[in-house]
């Protein structure tokens, strides 16, 4: 079974509730906790669960291979989201700003582009009391909790 406890205002309880919750049941079996409150995780604060290991997460971001580009700017023209600018003939990624959809990639015709990791947050992971505990950190300042969220819900 599984049970979310999701949304709501801040300071509404969610995670007390959770962690409640996740005390209660691990009573009669184990259970798992996952944090996805990646921006401000505290569960842990409460359950006080040995980090055992810490996972990196990152998203691939595109990179520019100089002596193939030709500043033909079918990169810039195919992103969406303005990661990719062309100045005075040469492609400059705003690697915050990507999305990781690949699209520049596919549509480079010189094949200059290639991707490259951008860590983006940890997930911690531990065990203690029945509770087996993952919880998602972003870095600081990242504009893109998303991704993270999606990896930590691979540990349920």
């Amino acid at each position: 079974m599984n049970i979310a406890i999701a949304s709501g205002k801040g300071g509404t309880g969610k995670t007390t509730f959770a962690v409640s919750l996740a005390s209660f049941l691990s009573r009669e079996k184990t259970v798992a906790l996952l944090d996805g409150d990646v921006e401000a995780p505290n569960s842990n604060l409460f359950l006080k669960v040995p980090v055992a290991e810490c996972e990196q997460v990152s998203v691939p971001v595109p990179a520019v291979i100089d002596d193939r580009c030709t500043g033909c700017g079918a990169c810039e023209d195919f992103c969406e989201f303005s990661a990719i600018v062309v100045i005075k003939g040469k492609p400059l990624v705003l690697p915050e700003m990507c999305h990781s959809c690949g699209g520049c990639l596919v549509v480079c015709p010189e094949k200059a582009l290639h991707e490259v990791p951008r860590p983006i947050g940890v997930i911690e992971t531990g065990e203690r009391d029945n509770i087996l505990y993952a919880g998602g950190v972003l870095n600081i300042g990242e504009p893109m909790a998303p991704p993270l969220i999606k990896e930590l819900k691979k540990y349920h």
